[in-house]
């Protein structure tokens, strides 16, 4: 495991005024309801990430700021929700006004190059506020842009595709296929699709499924975990760190790589922690839900199909038991998901109030290994980083990377108070074991 040092690369972006960026095209003027899975508690927020380009000598003359801003004008006529405004009705519901007032769209150049990010394409990206400026008036989560996008070229003829966008109205899938989108508009032989009702409550709603994930009732008790002096690194898990791991393991348990780390990472933040061991805690797994209908939900939905299952034991259980106490709640957490499971869950938010996930002593992990971020190419290939800007308070992501000797793994950020970080990585690197292991 090799532990990321934060870039502290200083430089100065020149950025010419926001603009706003409407549809290429007339699109319809309407309101449209987001589903009661779109407006719970839990997707009220803005998620910011940024992709990487090298220069490409095949693009020579082209503007990545011009190609960029004319795609994106182009998709919104199929997208045409996002060049909207969020508007909330009674009971905290939230619609769209289709009202093609635009996204916002700044134009940047850094007087760097992609070379001296080389040893620093992880998050958290301490220059991020350069790299995405961002309007006081334009971050509320409503009457706001639900989509901003920056593009800062740098002096060697590469570039940066920074974008923040609202978690009400689309998810990580949704939002790689509106750039996928953005790449390849004038091949679109289909719609998006924004059915939202396919995730909306039945009438009447009914609870069918144990919702561990929003149960509130231990919320007021416990150790909570302090939110000062916080830091926030990120963690490299190449191949052989991989193998040390499942060598830990019995040879008939079948896992994945995300079930492993996700494993490791739980137990040793939760030891790092120092609760008592009688506590509980919980680990909460963001679960594409797409495949779990029948039929399926259809080819293009871009709204947020994400399940939160969540495990709970206690403190004394997972950091004494073998690891593979661990990998069995994960992966227990996983199977939750059913369409059943989506169906009550958005019931639950209609009768609960829309609640958020009980974030106390909680471990939160989205798997990014197959959103394809680094996929997306406009032209000048594919992203040597695309993801995340950084992690959140209880929130990791599992991201496809590579380290600066160009060997591919997983890149796990991870956020917790300054004295507790360093006891997480000695946990890191007493369960890795193997001292060659540990070098990255």
């Amino acid at each position: 495991m090799a532990l990321l040092q934060p870039t502290s690369l200083v430089f100065t972006v020149e950025r010419q005024e926001p603009e706003l960026i409407v549809p290429a095209k007339p699109t319809p003027h309407e309101c449209k309801l987001l589903s009661d899975t779109d407006d719970q508690a839990g997707h009220r927020f803005q998620i910011r990430g940024l992709h990487f380009y090298r220069n490409n000598a095949c693009m020579q003359g082209k503007d990545p700021v011009r190609v960029i801003r004319e795609a994106l004008a182009e998709t919104l006529v199929f997208y045409y929700p996002f060049a909207g405004r969020l508007k909330e009705g009674p009971n905290r519901k939230l619609m769209v006004d289709c009202s093609g007032e635009g996204v916002l769209f700044v134009e940047g150049d850094a007087d760097v190059t992609l070379e001296d990010f080389t040893d620093s394409l992880h998050p958290p990206f301490l220059c991020f506020k350069e790299l995405l400026y961002e309007l006081p008036v334009s971050i509320d989560l409503l009457n706001s842009p639900l989509l901003q996008i920056q593009v800062t070229r740098f002096k060697c003829g590469g570039f940066i595709f920074a974008h923040r966008f609202n978690h009400t109205m689309s998810d990580a899938v949704g939002l790689i296929q509106f750039m996928s989108t953005m790449v390849k508009w004038h091949e679109a032989r289909w719609l998006p699709q924004s059915h939202q009702h396919l995730l909306n409550a039945r009438e009447p709603p009914l609870i069918r499924c144990a919702h561990l994930e929003y149960d509130h009732d231990k919320a007021a008790t416990g150790t909570i975990m302090p939110t000062d002096n916080l830091v926030h690194r990120s963690f490299f898990f190449g191949p052989t760190q991989i193998s040390a791991l499942k060598r830990s393991i019995p040879d008939n348990l079948r896992c994945s790589t995300f079930d492993i780390l996700t494993a490791c990472i739980w137990r040793c933040r939760t030891k790092a922690l120092e609760l008592g061991p009688d506590e509980d805690v919980r680990f909460i797994c963001i679960v594409n839900a797409r495949s779990k209908f029948n039929p399926p939900l259809p080819l293009g939905y871009y709204g947020n199909a994400l399940g939160y299952p969540a495990v709970e034991t206690t403190v004394a259980k997972l950091c004494q038991y073998q690891l593979e106490y661990a990998i069995k709640l994960v992966k227990e957490a996983k199977g939750k998901v059913t369409e059943e499971y989506m169906k009550s869950t958005a019931d639950l938010m209609v009768i609960r109030g829309r609640p958020n996930v009980n974030t106390v002593r909680s471990l939160i992990v989205s798997d990014l290994s197959r959103a394809r971020f680094r996929e997306v190419d406009f032209g000048w290939g594919k992203a040597e980083f695309g993801g995340p800007a950084s992690g959140e308070e209880v929130i990791s992501f599992c991201i496809p990377s590579k380290n600066k000797e160009g060997k591919e793994g997983i890149t796990v950020p991870v956020c917790l108070p300054a004295p507790l970080m360093d006891s997480f990585v000695k946990e890191i690197n007493r369960m890795l074991k193997d001292d060659e292991a540990t070098g990255g």
